[in-house]
């Protein structure tokens, strides 16, 4: 468990650093697009730092976007905030959607590109904003045909975007089939494992569909980059004598990031 953790410290602080990166080079006239979001917090936790694009989408299955439209029914403190920034006209909300001024949630399947395009466009995506969209551990679940047809999607959809990704890497080691033959056990198939070989593999899918540049780091070499007080207050709150053992697993998993277009705003420089 506490190896988790701190890979979880690690992803949660890597994808927000990139995320907050682009709000600064576009100042938040911009949009964002979460592919996969599950019970994510990112729109709270940015409305708090005052950093909210123009409008926020999360996309997931419906049976995922309805249990998280229950938890905002329930939980006035996460529901009030959409609220506020909303119009006086009343939300949209038919139990697979819910709609308001600056933020969206959308029941979709990622597969079906046609469906998920128009449910966008009905919630007031803008093709003409700078357009940030974020997956984690998401196209590891497709099959690389899958992917790859939604990386061009991405990249053809919006003049000035940036594309950010976690998941898996290095799978065609040892420690890495241990992974997947693990996962298996449990009913769990890495469809896109194969595109997961390498750093230089996944920053070619990304060049390979669409996009201009690519980045990425294992985990392992982002850890040893995250602020040293910060890394000494989160070691120092459970003791870990198996560091070995948190190198291999950070080793396993990355962070990459694409982007295209967005040359004035500066989008390629940014990096972690």
């Amino acid at each position: 468990m506490l190896l988790c953790a701190r890979g979880y410290f690690a992803r949660v602080h890597g994808v927000s650093q990139l995320i907050k990166a682009f709000l600064r080079k576009t100042e938040c006239h911009c949009q964002i697009l979460n592919l996969g979001a599950g019970m994510d917090t990112t729109f709270w936790r940015l409305k708090d730092e005052d950093l909210l694009p123009s409008k926020y989408f999360e996309v997931d299955f419906p049976m995922i976007v309805t249990r998280k439209l229950h938890s905002l029914k329930v939980k006035p403190f996460l529901l009030q905030p959409i609220i506020e920034l909303h119009s006086e006209d009343p939300l949209q909300n038919d139990g697979h959607l819910l709609d308001s001024k600056r933020y969206a949630i959308i029941g979709a399947d990622l597969r079906d590109l046609p469906e998920l395009e128009e449910k966008l466009k009905k919630c007031n995506m803008n093709p003409q904003l700078p357009t940030l969209l974020v997956t984690e551990c998401v196209l590891v679940y497709m099959t690389p045909e899958q992917s790859a047809n939604l990386l061009k999607w991405a990249a053809s959809s919006f003049d000035t975007a940036m594309f950010i990704n976690y998941e898996q890497v290095n799978m065609d080691d040892r420690f890495g089939q241990i992974m997947i033959e693990n996962l298996r056990r449990r009913q769990c198939d890495l469809a896109g494992v194969e595109t997961c070989k390498s750093l230089e593999s996944q920053k070619e899918r990304l060049l390979s569909n669409g996009w201009e540049t690519a980045s990425a780091v294992d985990m392992m070499e982002l850890y040893s980059k995250l602020p040293q007080a910060e890394v000494s207050r989160i070691e120092s709150l459970e003791f870990l004598d198996e560091m070995e053992l948190l190198e291999q697993l950070m080793q396993h998993y990355c962070l990459c990031w694409a982007t295209k277009g967005g040359h004035a705003l500066g989008l390629k420089e940014i990096t972690y």
